[in-house]
């Protein structure tokens, strides 16, 4: 459900062979000149064509620092590996704000420690509250890290 930093991380998604297909099409036709990579503007146009959404100067800036020095660009296995990468935090996001609809129950956008001790009382009701406390106190944290937008109306 949530996930602390030390532990235990979304689990891996892999994309369907057509979705896979789709992300090839999309390095090919952003990579115009057919360089075998994809500039830093062009991996912008390729984020906005399957996020829908142009990625800021520190997105752009963290992918490109993470190129191989030896190449010019971003080449087709490290963009499906970043491509995945973003469809995994996409859904986990996803399944986060699921999560905190269901426990944020007066629908004010944010959850309280009761908020938190009634749901686990209902679906882990020998859950000690020490337990329940750290669960509450590493969730604020991991939403924080993870920025999913829940209790901002997204």
């Amino acid at each position: 459900m949530f996930y602390s930093q030390a532990g235990a991380r979304p689990r891996t998604w892999e994309a369907s062979p057509s979705e896979h297909k789709k992300w090839v099409e999309v390095f090919k036709a952003c990579d115009e000149d057919n360089k075998g990579y994809l500039s830093r503007e062009d991996f912008k146009v390729a984020v906005v064509m399957l996020f829908g959404y142009k990625p800021s100067k520190i997105e752009a800036d963290s992918v490109m620092s993470s190129v191989d020095p030896n190449t010019s660009g971003i080449q087709l296995k490290e963009f499906l590996d970043i491509v995945r990468k973003k469809k995994e935090a996409q859904l986990y996001c996803s399944e986060v704000r699921h999560i905190f609809t269901a426990f944020d129950r007066h629908y004010r956008g944010y959850l309280t420690l009761e908020d938190f001790k009634k749901a686990f009382k209902q679906v882990a009701p020998k859950l000690s509250e020490r337990i329940i406390l750290e669960v509450f106190r590493l969730s604020a944290k991991e939403l924080m890290l993870l920025n999913c937008g829940v209790g901002e109306g997204a």
